[in-house]
């Protein structure tokens, strides 16, 4: 067995939240660069982003990155980050075993219909009440540190300040609908195909619930989610990072984008996507596990 051992009692609600809460901070920290590289790529095209600077695929999005900015750049948004992990992943993870027995009456093997029904929820509650903290998290990434460029925020608080200040709830809020539509892609393909593989897995006896299983499910749950998840994910990034004005809701932006960049324009960023969700959940599931375990260890 590599890994803690499973409990035989099943962790309650608190322990599952807590335990995706943690490990969801520790995916974060681990990966934010490539999540930072990825929303500079996607909001390459629109003029005031860009400043003069190309990016040339992830790799190339941090070098330059660190060459021109400096490499704590790659780390813009990690405090608001982590504070929409904390509320974020504690419960459109957490709550998702829950969500999902209440939709079968607590029976096993449930559906897949019901797997998805329980992520698009969890998903969807999640962006409902952790949506201030995205916004920030996405205007801190697309902010140039640069000399003789103005800087939109100072500071975490200072940003949401500012957001309310002069654009209202509303501003703190914005991009909800797209976010909750991605949101629910995202939860519901990558709860479910994780659940799914892990599943298989198991029960046709090729990996024994360890370490080694759990990677496997993350790293296809990351492919999948990526592929699917992707366009919606651009649009979000672009419309809550846009000045008031700049688009008039989230279906114009992505209209926008469509017309002025074509198609392709919605796969923006796909590597750093895949190579941040895919290495995302691989840190976050396997974490998820042996925390989870962890926690009933010492409860018990």
């Amino acid at each position: 067995m590599v890994g803690l051992k499973p409990s035989d009692v099943p962790p309650p609600l608190g322990v599952k939240m807590a335990s995706a809460g943690a490990a969801a901070c520790i995916a974060d920290i681990v990966t934010f660069p490539l999540d930072t590289a990825k929303v500079r790529l996607q909001i390459q095209g629109e003029k005031k982003a860009v400043e003069g600077i190309r990016y040339r695929g992830v790799f190339g999005t941090i070098s330059t990155m660190i060459r021109t900015e400096g490499p704590k750049s790659l780390y813009n948004g990690l405090v608001a980050g982590l504070q929409r992990q904390v509320c974020f992943a504690s419960i459109r993870i957490g709550l998702y075993d829950n969500v999902k027995n209440f939709y079968t009456g607590g029976k096993d093997n449930p559906s897949v219909l019901v797997r998805i029904l329980a992520g698009c929820t969890t998903g969807a509650m999640a962006v409902s009440f952790a949506q201030p903290t995205d916004v920030v998290k996405v205007r801190f990434q697309a902010q140039m540190n640069l000399d003789g460029v103005a800087r939109r925020y100072s500071g975490t608080m200072q940003a949401y300040k500012h957001i309310f200040q002069n654009e209202g709830l509303r501003g703190l809020w914005k991009g909800t609908l797209p976010n909750i539509t991605r949101n629910a892609l995202v939860n519901c393909t990558e709860l479910v195909t994780y659940d799914l593989i892990k599943e298989t897995i198991l029960n046709h006896n090729l990996m024994s619930d360890n370490l080694p299983c759990h990677f496997v499910s993350a790293f296809g749950a990351g492919f999948v989610t990526t592929v699917i998840a992707s366009p919606v994910d651009v649009v979000k990034t672009r419309y809550m990072n846009s000045p008031p004005g700049q688009y008039k809701s989230a279906i114009n932006c992505a209209w926008t984008m469509l017309t002025k960049e074509g198609p392709t324009a919605f796969y923006k960023g796909f590597v750093p996507s895949f190579l941040r969700l895919g290495s995302w959940n691989i840190v976050m599931f396997v974490s998820f596990e042996q925390i989870k375990r962890a926690m009933m260890c010492f409860k018990v």
